[in-house]
């Protein structure tokens, strides 16, 4: 099932810090500090503070005061001066292996999606309505670059090498010893129609999803529906048909959807389901049961034995970038920082039982 960011409106904050300091010439100008260097590149005091603050922020916005948001994160400090150095070395990786063009095509394709779903003729209009938000385009561009460059390189140098280092005796071995586990799950036909938040009064939103409901219940025709009111940009190719999904691989998308799916009769409609980007309501076109029948097939197990040492052997790699990098951390944020650094250099052991 595709998964776009089409809530940019509402998600992208978490990733902003946008908290500048304007010195005006007639005042003595600060030198930042450095909290620590990682070869070519330096992590600044004013950086640290500006990704506390982001987590503040997120924080208040789940409830919680600035009191304890700011307690909270400041006790979190070494962590998260750990965590920036990780990226920071991540980042230097990806520019020498030359992951950054990837990265940036990577970005630009996905806010053309977020236009076409938005039906915005121009990139500069997407622009104009995420300022209208409060957002920088600039910044949540640079942000999501970066998430990307970080991926692409562990998903290169860690996850690829994993995947494809099992020999066949490995894996059939894993598949007879876990034969449970590549059982024929529960699948779903679904259709569906999509309503996004982005740009649009939330409880709008909900009210005309409640109707389309009542509407489809009541004998409406769902390609016609769909065409006419859901989001998908293919809609009008796919007439709201999403395919064939397992009920592990529609867990995986949102564990919000399996409950409400198998309370929905084959042919029913259901109830509509909130995400973070707007809301689904779905229509079963067919249910199979699960079988205990065990099935073998490679890349499924690749994938089951994969996922057993991934968390593992990343910070195998990481330890790795650490040893191969020079690293100094200011004198003030060593005993916070060196600690958990060093606690991931030695990763526990951990290979997939066969």
């Amino acid at each position: 099932m595709k998964r776009t960011n089409s809530a940019i409106f509402t998600i992208a904050f978490l990733f902003l810090t946008v908290l500048p300091t304007f010195a005006q010439e007639s005042e003595l100008k600060v030198i930042d500090e450095v909290v620590a260097q990682v070869n070519d590149g330096v992590i600044t005091l004013s950086r640290v503070k500006r990704e506390m603050e982001v987590i503040i922020e997120s924080m208040i916005a789940e409830g919680k005061t600035r009191e304890q948001a700011t307690a909270e994160t400041k006790a979190k400090q070494g962590e998260l001066i750990a965590g920036i150095i990780n990226e920071e070395m991540l980042l230097q990786k990806g520019k020498e292996l030359g992951i950054e063009a990837d990265a940036d095509a990577s970005v630009n394709q996905r806010f053309v999606e977020i236009m076409r779903q938005q039906n915005l003729k121009s990139l500069d209009a997407l622009y104009a309505e995420m300022e209208k938000q409060g957002l920088n385009p600039q910044t949540v561009r640079e942000n999501w670059r970066r998430q990307i460059i970080k991926d692409l390189v562990m998903r290169r140098a860690v996850d690829s090498k994993v995947y494809w280092g099992w020999s066949s005796k490995e894996i059939k071995a894993y598949y007879e010893k876990h034969k449970d586990k590549f059982t024929k799950p529960e699948t779903l036909t679904l259709s569906e129609i999509f309503l996004s938040f982005a740009g649009r009064d939330e409880n709008a939103v909900r009210d005309k999803a409640k109707l389309l409901v009542k509407e489809l219940r009541a004998g409406g025709d769902f390609a016609k529906i769909a065409m006419e009111n859901s989001d998908r940009q293919d809609v009008k190719d796919t007439k709201g048909s999403v395919g064939t999904i397992t009920v592990p691989e529609l867990k995986r998308i949102d564990e919000k959807f399996v409950p409400v799916l198998a309370a929905t009769k084959v042919g029913g409609i259901s109830e509509p389901v909130e995400t973070v980007e707007g809301i689904e309501i779905f229509r079963v076109d067919d249910r199979k049961d699960a079988s205990k029948e065990s099935v073998f097939d490679e890349t499924e197990v690749r994938n089951a034995m994969t996922m057993e040492v991934i968390p593992n052997e990343r910070k195998k790699y990481l330890g790795t970038l650490r040893d191969e990098s020079y690293i100094k951390i200011n004198d003030t944020y060593r005993p916070l920082v060196s600690p958990i650094l060093s606690a991931e250099v030695k990763p526990e052991e951990k290979k997939p039982t066969k």
